[in-house]
């Protein structure tokens, strides 16, 4: 039996969502996935000191280290009848309190968390104020007057189907680069500055980078034609830095 959880965290205090290994054997370091695969295979198997019963997650995409996650979905087999009500509550009981699950459902075999996804949504938020506010936490503060107008018509380049070579970093395992983004959107909210992307799937690092690049654009008082010059380039080093992960969520995959 298949089942699917949608997955809520925090991501500061972990090194991205996936177990990472190194010359084949597991790194022991706090991922997301390490944390609920020990949550969930100790409820299904009740052991997990000789691995009797693990649980393996797949998940919907990859986030880094730092980056949020209200609408993260996986989905995990057994051969366990599971009570949706009862588990969920049990589960987020033992799960650290930066991570909790809701929304337990049992799909058909055939679906993947990752490769049956249509859409997914990303938001990043930042600050634009010149001085600090103790309440900021850890998102990335931006000094100088942010023109929104402007930011909306650079992210208005990149909707539709294209090559994002340009936004990607060297970390990009999967060969294809061509990604459809169906909306990008940029609004203001009292000092928070707001970007909303919608898209089929997205390359390592490619929502930060555009925000690196639009900050650049802000930052240089360039055109916003200058998105679309660096878009068709297909050359990292072109657009701009990376940004912090801080203040990247996943909102949302759609199947």
């Amino acid at each position: 039996m298949r089942y699917t959880l949608q997955v809520q965290y925090i991501g500061k205090n972990y090194a991205g969502s996936q177990i990472q290994f190194e010359n084949g054997k597991e790194i022991d370091i706090p991922t997301i996935q390490g944390e609920l695969e020990r949550a969930i295979s100790t409820l299904i198997s009740g052991d997990t000191a000789n691995n009797k019963r693990h649980i393996k997650t797949i998940f919907s995409g990859r986030t880094d280290r730092g980056v949020n996650a209200i609408g993260q979905v996986i989905h995990f087999d057994t051969d366990k009848p599971i009570v949706a009500s009862k588990f969920v509550y049990q589960l987020n009981e033992i799960l650290p309190k930066d991570i909790s699950v809701s929304d337990l459902k049992q799909v058909d075999n055939n679906f993947h968390a990752q490769k049956s996804a249509r859409r997914r949504y990303y938001r990043f938020v930042f600050i634009n104020r010149k001085c600090k506010n103790a309440f900021d936490g850890d998102l990335m503060r931006v000094k100088y007057d942010i023109d929104t107008e402007r930011m909306q018509k650079s992210l208005n380049y990149l909707l539709g189907e294209h090559d994002f070579s340009s936004f990607k970093s060297s970390g990009t395992l999967n060969p294809s680069k061509i990604c459809f983004i169906e909306k990008a959107k940029c609004k203001k909210q009292d000092d928070k500055v707001i970007i909303d992307i919608v898209g089929n799937r997205f390359l390592y690092n490619m929502v930060r980078t555009i925000v690196g690049t639009l900050l650049e654009i802000e930052g240089h008082n360039l055109p916003a034609e200058h998105m679309q010059k660096v878009l068709e380039a297909c050359d990292r080093k072109l657009a701009g830095q990376t940004v912090s992960p801080f203040g990247l969520t996943l909102m949302k995959v759609e199947y």
